[in-house]
């Protein structure tokens, strides 16, 4: 008779080897900040179904922490460790961001950001310190990483990939326009003429952070696969004193307010004039703000360095989100059903809010031209007006109605890339036509050419009617 010992001990065995048939190698590019909090719910899922996740980190990095014991591995690029820089560099961005790019066009507060994002000197230093130190190529050949998984918000890890010859997975789609510098350093590396564009139409899969929640109908590629609101999860209890306040705004409900964890230099005034009409409604406010504390600040009002979104979003008595329209926060909402107030700055925040007011479920103000009366006429329209919280309660219902999770859609399909070493199959051809076959330039030439030479025969039966007539003519008058 077997042992109570050894039957445990079996099944768990069994356990661990059932939760994944392939178990490989990850090795992973992330983007610093909030990108970086949705892909590490992906790689912690990969790690828990027994694959081995190595993840490039700077040295330089704000919020991956890889001193703190995890089971992801983090390999350390050796670069000089300026941080001082690195913060600097930062603040002049956050600066762009909440002050410069919402008074410009969502073209050019696009061409903005690409022209932060690729002059970035310390992410070129980072992506070169790589790809030109031997010695972490070497390791990272040696490995025999399976897939490779990549933020693409910052170059890099497309060129990475194809040093190591490794299929990749986009962990989200950002829109890139041309940019000659890149172009030329990843000509330069592999050693032959290549485009950004080119080496980025080479991955296998892109995992998009929205889904039809979000998004309208149209035609899409195969490879693309929708996972948004893969980090929503239900809501945990408040700490107590947050609880206390919560419930101390009785049947009036409260309102979440957060413009993310990178905009922290609001003007004073900005402040103080959203501060003064956060305190002419009845329901209680939790600001997430970490500026002096606005002159205009009303008793309903309590300011933050951080809260808990995910949690206070999902509490009964929440009646509104003011947001900046980035996709975690957008997803949290729709998730738990709160319809919101958008306040976009920057990147995709713009056009997540114009979605969401398309919905139904948010009101959108601009943050340079906004007064308080604004912003207090936003509010009162979503927290009064039926509708909005319906429409809300109406793409909640949708997003929790998948067949599969939108964390288990992500890592079936980065395990399918490691499982068949690609996915060609759903990789469309069009990535590999030169630019004016892509354009149809070809098949344009052809039938200018066709035309031509039809006006071209036309003309010159013309001209042989015309002499013949003109001969014919002469000829009738001499006789």
């Amino acid at each position: 008779m077997m042992s109570t010992k050894w039957i445990s001990a079996i099944v768990l065995l069994q356990l661990c080897y059932t939760g994944c048939g392939f178990c490989g190698k990850v090795l992973v590019w992330p983007c610093d900040m909030s990108p970086w909090l949705n892909i590490r719910i992906i790689l912690e899922k990969l790690t828990e179904r027994g694959h081995e996740v190595t993840v490039l980190v700077s040295p330089q990095s704000f919020i991956i922490d890889y001193n703190k014991p995890s089971t992801l591995k983090f390999e350390v690029i050796p670069m000089p460790h300026d941080r001082e820089a690195a913060e600097k560099s930062l603040d002049h961005f956050l600066d762009i961001a909440t002050n410069v790019m919402p008074t410009l066009s969502h073209w050019q507060s696009a061409l903005k950001l690409d022209e932060f994002l690729f002059q970035d000197d310390g992410n070129f230093k980072l992506c070169e310190t790589v790809v030109y130190n031997q010695s972490i190529m070497k390791k990272l050949r040696e490995a025999n990483y399976n897939v490779m998984v990549i933020d693409p918000a910052l170059p890099c890890g497309e060129l990475i990939a194809e040093l190591l010859g490794v299929p990749f997975v986009y962990t989200f789609w950002i829109h890139q326009h041309d940019n000659p510098f890149w172009d030329q350093f990843y000509s330069e590396v592999l050693g032959r003429p290549t485009t950004l564009c080119e080496i980025m139409g080479k991955a296998e899969i892109w995992l998009i952070r929205t889904y039809w929640d979000f998004e309208f109908p149209r035609p899409y590629l195969p490879n693309f696969e929708f996972v948004g609101g893969l980090h929503c999860k239900p809501a945990k209890p408040l700490p107590k004193g947050m609880e206390e306040f919560v419930r101390s705004s009785g049947e009036d409900g409260v309102v979440v307010f957060s413009l993310g964890s990178m905009v922290k230099n609001l003007t004073d005034e900005k402040a103080n004039l959203i501060a003064s009409a956060l305190a002419q409604i009845p329901q209680k406010v939790l600001w997430r703000y970490k500026g002096n504390k606005p002159a205009t600040l009303g008793t309903n009002t309590r300011l933050y360095d951080w809260i808990p979104q995910n949690d206070l979003l999902g509490h009964p008595k929440t009646k509104a989100f003011i947001t900046h329209g980035g996709t975690n926060g957008i997803y949290e909402a729709i998730y738990h059903g709160v319809p919101m107030v958008g306040v976009p700055l920057f990147a995709d925040q713009p056009d997540n809010i114009a979605h969401m007011k398309a919905k139904g479920a948010a009101v959108e103000v601009n943050i340079n031209t906004m007064t308080s009366a604004d912003l207090l006429h936003a509010l009162r329209t979503v927290i009064n007006e039926p509708s909005y919280k319906e429409n809300a309660t109406r793409l909640s219902r949708i997003h929790h109605d998948q067949p599969v999770k939108p964390l288990d859609r992500a890592v079936f399909w980065i395990e399918f890339v490691m499982r068949h070493k690609g996915a060609k199959h759903l990789r469309p051809a069009s990535h590999d036509l030169t630019w004016f076959q892509y354009h149809s330039l070809d098949v344009i030439g052809f039938l200018l050419a066709c035309v031509a030479t039809a006006i071209f025969l036309v003309t010159k039966c013309c001209l042989f009617s015309c002499r013949k007539f003109n001969k014919a003519g002469k000829k009738k008058k001499r006789e």
